[in-house]
């Protein structure tokens, strides 16, 4: 269903825009929502419904750092599979590899698929710390919420009440906070829309350039994916059960 849901949109935006480039854009737009949200879900629901079978294995002799890993990474690789493949297969039918819009569909899937691994690292993150399936489920999607929309708005409340201060490095720093902003960022200053980056994107652009911007934006969003896995992988060494 995630694969088709990708292709099918896909398909649409591509049919109606008439242009890569434009379907790229509005793609943007669903891909920063719907793909953390999906593997904030998924992924809960994946781990607690897998649990008995944890315990099984972990009574084998395997590792239990392999146990867990196996399954992060079991669930988190087919996430970006059916995305990857959902958009993949409509744009090559459409013409991208003979187009000029081949690296700029490139920062779209990289956005993506880091996106995809970012929260799903923290939902088995969140999962793991939490036994009670109705709370782990409900910090797992306030999370996601909080990022996707919630985060937004406190920004925007923060400019507006410290708008006679110069903002230009705290706007990096927020931005650099909230992985759906710094994948927004990514794909904005490759696209170079420069009406379309907002504030925190202009910023970011004038603070480093387009080149050093991407740079930054990718090395945090790899940040975001390595410190929840590290710190799984660690928790899970501790965890008796």
């Amino acid at each position: 269903m995630y694969f088709l849901f990708f292709l099918l949109s896909a398909t649409g935006l591509l049919g109606f825009s008439g242009s890569l480039s434009k379907a790229i854009v509005n793609l943007m737009q669903i891909t920063i929502i719907i793909t953390p949200m999906v593997s904030t879900v998924f992924s809960v629901m994946y781990y607690y419904h897998s649990r008995d079978f944890i315990e099984l294995l972990l009574a084998q002799p395997l590792k239990r750092t392999d146990i867990f890993l196996g399954q992060f990474f079991g669930m988190s690789v087919s996430l970006a599979a059916g995305f990857f493949l959902g958009v993949f297969i409509p744009f090559t039918v459409y013409g991208l590899l003979v187009s000029g819009e081949v690296w700029n569909f490139l920062a779209l899937i990289l956005s993506g698929v880091m996106l995809t691994m970012i929260y799903s690292a923290v939902a088995f993150c969140i999962a793991l710390l939490n036994e009670n399936r109705v709370k782990g489920f409900g910090l797992a999607i306030l999370f996601w919420l909080y990022t996707a929309v919630i985060y937004d708005g406190l920004i925007l409340l923060f400019f507006v009440a410290f708008s006679e201060y110069p903002l230009e490095t705290p706007a990096v720093v927020l931005t650099l906070l909230n992985p759906i902003d710094l994948s927004r960022v990514f794909i904005l200053l490759q696209l170079d829309i420069s009406a379309l980056m907002g504030y925190t994107g202009a910023v970011i652009n004038s603070f480093f350039g387009e080149t050093s911007g991407m740079i930054l934006s990718m090395t945090a969003m790899l940040a975001w994916f390595l410190i929840p896995l590290f710190y799984f992988i660690r928790r899970v060494r501790r965890t008796d059960f």
